[in-house]
């Protein structure tokens, strides 16, 4: 009898000792290399709006993304914020003693800090993206959006320099997602999943999830993008 095995007795043998969760353990493995693959492709980029269109073009742009599956390319779009803090007048009643012994309300203007949130960049938003023909067609056709920033209009990304300086400010990239949100998975493998979420980590941009993965149903922390996940109705 010969030592050796044939190649279909060797991958009769693969398929007998390979798991379902084998399986699916290898489809996380390379949809997460897809996606390094893919971000490492994305370079961040700048388009001019309408002045005051900045959020509505980002709610319309993230529904285009939706509608046409473009997660994979179009990672992210955000509308920098950033805090200012400001002194406001503020009426206050307080109650006093009066003359007569006797208490009385007395209403006075005092002043108080304001925190509030402004557009670090007036009339642009910043898109993550993966610069193609049909990209840019589906982020320029976005109504609100007169042009990329560039030479004539030419996309040109931002540089390292210019992201290290942008992302190590106090600039807040703004999300409407909360701790204790139920979200749905739009992309990779957990795709249409729905999970609370665990925690967010707005200087990574990310949130995490528990997922179920295995038989015996064990719950496991996944991270995600902004991007990779919308808020549940």
């Amino acid at each position: 009898m010969s030592d050796t095995m044939s190649s279909q007795e060797i991958l009769d043998t693969d398929a007998v000792e390979l798991t379902a969760e084998d399986v699916k353990e290898m489809t996380a493995d390379a949809a997460d290399k897809d996606k390094i693959e893919t971000e490492s492709a994305a370079r961040w980029y700048v388009v001019h709006t309408y002045s005051g269109y900045e959020n509505k073009v980002k709610t319309d742009l993230k529904k285009t993304i939706e509608n046409r599956k473009l997660h994979d390319q179009i990672l992210e779009v955000i509308v920098p914020l950033q805090n200012v803090t400001e002194m406001v007048d503020k009426k206050v009643t307080e109650t006093v003693t009066g003359e007569d012994g006797k208490p009385e309300k007395v209403k006075k203007v005092v002043k108080v800090e304001k925190v509030s949130q402004k557009k670090v960049f007036p009339g642009y938003v910043l898109i993550h993206m993966v610069m193609t023909d049909d990209t840019w067609y589906v982020v320029r056709n976005t109504r609100g959006v007169t042009g990329f920033v560039g030479p004539e209009s030419k996309p040109v990304p931002l540089t390292l320099e210019e992201m290290n300086s942008l992302f190590s400010s106090d600039v807040i990239f703004y999300t409407d997602l909360e701790v204790g949100d139920m979200v749905t998975v739009t992309n990779g493998m957990y795709k249409g999943t729905t999970e609370r979420i665990q925690s967010i980590n707005l200087d990574k941009r990310t949130v995490k999830i528990n997922i179920e993965r295995g038989v015996g149903g064990q719950k496991t922390s996944l991270e995600l993008g902004f991007s990779d996940v919308e808020k549940s109705e």
